[in-house]
């Protein structure tokens, strides 16, 4: 799956001209956290509700700082903080440095990107022209749609769904495939040996469940004791 199969269509844009004021009918209006800031049709900025916290309008323009940093702060920063804070203009408060992705970019790597990024939303381009946004909300529907959807067609066989579970086990470090063994019989998946942690035993368990055809796992393992003086 990726960014094209469940992005939202970019229905709503400011320019750089437009007023604060605008931007925030803009936002209640479509029920939206953020909003692109597009000029000759390319994406300039964007413009969110982190952008618009620090007002003078509602006391928060001063926000906690410690006295005894304010001789160092840089007075750049000072004064771009002045200005966000009081300007009335979407140039002055949009964040200019806008991280994006692509139509193609897999929804597993924009997952990482809002993690990594500490953001809500990303817009998505193509040749510098925004087409869409993808908010967690979004991965959230795409993922409603994927559990919703009928399965393809099962594994034929026991035998072929517990290749198919040694497999992905194999290729997991902390598996301890060497210490448990598998059967399965009618679709159910039976885990028989021992673990080492509770997270390696869950790890196992969802592997197995990803599987197709499997219809449900047992897992009848123990913890293992490691020796003492072992590692």
């Amino acid at each position: 799956m990726k960014a094209k199969d469940v992005m939202t269509p970019y229905v709503v844009s400011v320019g750089p001209d437009n007023t604060i004021d605008e931007v925030i009918d803009i936002l209640l209006t479509h029920g939206i956290s953020a909003v692109p800031v597009v000029e000759g049709g390319k994406l300039v900025g964007i413009v969110s509700e982190g952008d618009l916290v620090r007002r003078t309008e509602i006391g928060t323009a001063e926000g906690p700082r410690p006295w005894s940093l304010w001789p160092f702060a840089d007075d750049a920063i000072l004064a771009a903080e002045y200005v966000k804070s009081r300007a009335t203009c979407v140039r002055d408060v949009m964040t200019l440095k806008v991280v994006t992705v692509t139509e193609e970019t897999p929804v597993g790597e924009i997952a990482v990107t809002l993690e990594r990024n500490r953001i809500k939303r990303v817009p998505v381009v193509r040749d510098g022209r925004p087409v869409g946004i993808v908010s967690r909300a979004d991965l959230i529907r795409g993922l409603a749609a994927v559990e919703a959807a009928p399965f393809g067609p099962a594994v034929p066989d026991d035998g072929a769904v517990r290749a198919r579970v040694l497999e992905i086990l194999r290729s997991l470090p902390w598996a301890s495939i060497g210490t448990i063994d598998v059967t399965v019989a009618g679709g159910v998946v039976e885990i028989r040996g021992g673990y080492h942690s509770e997270e390696e035993r869950a790890v196992t368990r969802v592997a197995a469940e990803t599987v197709p055809g499997v219809r449900k796992v047992d897992d009848h393992r123990v913890p293992m004791s490691v020796p003492h003086g072992c590692v």
